[in-house]
């Protein structure tokens, strides 16, 4: 298979000084925090709420309850195309890689890459091209190809030499549950992880991680008020340590708290069986600004941006590209 494209990578910490990139999706957890007058506490207080999740998660013996600090790189790939003028180079995706200090020992254990997904593709499969092939009002009609391309960048990515370089273990991304679908639990319980639910059917999310080669499981973990899902390759439960799960636990909750209160901050926790819905009243806001209303609107516009320097100037090499690539599996 001819290299049409080649990936690169960079890094960028997470810190209460990060600002985004001009390529980062101004939408996406980390960015969007780092925007205002606020910024600074906005991004103070994020990083408190992980360690001190991670902390309470980890059970440390430490009487301060600060044993461990969480170390935030935002891992951006950038899909790097031959002789193609101003749209040579397209920020494909933003993840998260995390690494854990210990405060005690001075040692700095490496956490798991994934966590937050961002993606400009994504938008534009969401926000662009689903909405245009809706004919009927109320009847939702989804593409057979959807989520296709994008599917197959990432895992192309992950197979990538600019991939393998960097990261060892496959990538787990974090992410709220669908308010679509109705979630029970299944009667599992893992140390960490927490209790298991099951999701009543496949939510339109759910089938465009599948197409990505990751699937999903549903866990609720100790102190939590909502399960979170879990995308991932290979055994979710076997595959990390507990100190891995326990990090990627307490960062990608936390942004949940931020920007779905209404599920993750809730003041009674999900049952047995658990709907999510964001029309809840019994919740408790963080005190960290957030455009819930503007984010949604942002992404239009972003997926504009990926469709004018990603879609139309390489349509013809991606389809080429994308016709050779095997189908995903679940």
């Amino acid at each position: 298979m001819a290299n049409e494209f080649t990936f690169r990578i960079t890094t960028t910490r997470f810190d209460e000084d990060y600002a985004p990139s001009e390529s980062s999706r101004i939408t996406t957890n980390f960015a969007n925090l780092a925007r205002g007058e606020r910024r600074r506490e906005n991004l103070r207080g994020a990083l408190a709420m992980i360690d001190g999740r991670l902390n309470d998660l980890a059970r440390t013996d430490n009487p301060r309850g600060d044993r461990y600090t969480a170390e935030l790189d935002i891992v951006s790939a950038h899909l790097r195309f031959a002789d193609a003028g101003d749209d040579r180079e397209f920020p494909l995706l933003e993840v998260l890689d995390i690494h854990i200090l210990d405060r005690v020992t001075g040692e700095r254990h490496p956490g798991i890459v994934g966590n937050n997904f961002s993606s400009y593709l994504r938008d534009y499969d969401f926000s662009i091209l689903l909405p245009s092939a809706q004919q009927t009002p109320g009847e939702l009609v989804v593409p057979e190809d959807f989520g296709d391309l994008h599917g197959k960048l990432f895992q192309h990515f992950l197979v990538s030499d600019a991939y393998r370089e960097r990261f060892a273990p496959s990538p787990v991304v974090c992410i709220s549950v669908s308010t679509s679908r109705t979630y029970r639990r299944n009667g599992n319980r893992h140390p960490v992880l927490g209790v298991e639910y099951e999701q009543d059917a496949f939510s339109l999310t759910d089938e465009y991680f599948a197409k990505m080669g990751l699937q999903v499981r549903y866990f609720m973990p100790r102190g939590s008020a909502a399960p979170l899902a879990f995308y991932h390759r290979g055994d979710l439960l076997a595959d990390y340590t507990d100190l891995q799960l326990i990090a990627t636990i307490a960062t990608m909750e936390t942004f949940q708290k931020i920007y779905r209160p209404e599920i993750y901050n809730a003041d009674s926790p999900a049952g047995d069986v658990y709907r999510p819905s964001l029309e809840r009243a019994d919740f408790t806001p963080t005190e960290i600004t957030y455009d819930r209303v503007e984010r949604s609107q942002l992404a239009s516009a972003q997926g504009k941006y990926a469709e004018e320097h990603l879609v139309a100037p390489h349509r013809q090499a991606l389809t080429r590209w994308a016709a050779r690539f095997p189908a995903s599996a679940r």
